[in-house]
């Protein structure tokens, strides 16, 4: 499996729209190579440079199998977002207070569909899926505020 964005290539600098300091949207991804047996698709974001620990950014799940294309500041019919660290639902663009950080857009393949609350946040999310990963694959964007 696969994840690609048109807009940044793995290890570049995600382009500003994409962050605080632009329009603050999702960027837009590519999903290739999903395995045949997933029933369903999770996109985590997360920086793992942030001062306190690892950010939250963006929690989605039950994403269909069939997705191949996720356009820009928009998630695919019937999929679930989940709190993120801002304590909110929904896209938070990198806005790293001082220095370079590395953003990790991951997405995992399962063998089920989640049947978790609506107000579930990454952890909730995480747990849920032990057991029930096929494949998973990540992009790696970094961003750093002018």
């Amino acid at each position: 499996m696969q994840i690609t964005s048109p807009v940044f290539k793995n290890t570049d600098s995600i382009p500003e729209k994409f962050t605080c300091d632009g329009e603050n949207i999702s960027p837009p991804f590519f999903i290739s190579d999903i395995h045949p047996s997933t029933k369903s698709l999770v996109l985590i974001v997360d920086d793992p440079d942030a001062p306190g620990g690892t950010w939250t950014h963006w929690v989605v799940w039950n994403i269909r199998p069939s997705t191949a294309f996720i356009s820009e500041g928009s998630i695919p019919d019937g999929a679930i977002e989940g709190l993120t660290d801002f304590g909110r639902k929904g896209y938070g663009g990198p806005c790293p207070h001082q220095g370079t950080h590395r953003y990790f857009f991951k997405v995992y393949a399962l063998d089920t569909v989640l049947n978790i609350p609506l107000t579930s946040v990454v952890e909730d999310v995480e747990e849920a899926m032990k057991g029930h990963l096929v494949a998973d694959a990540k992009l790696m964007g970094t961003y750093s505020r002018k």
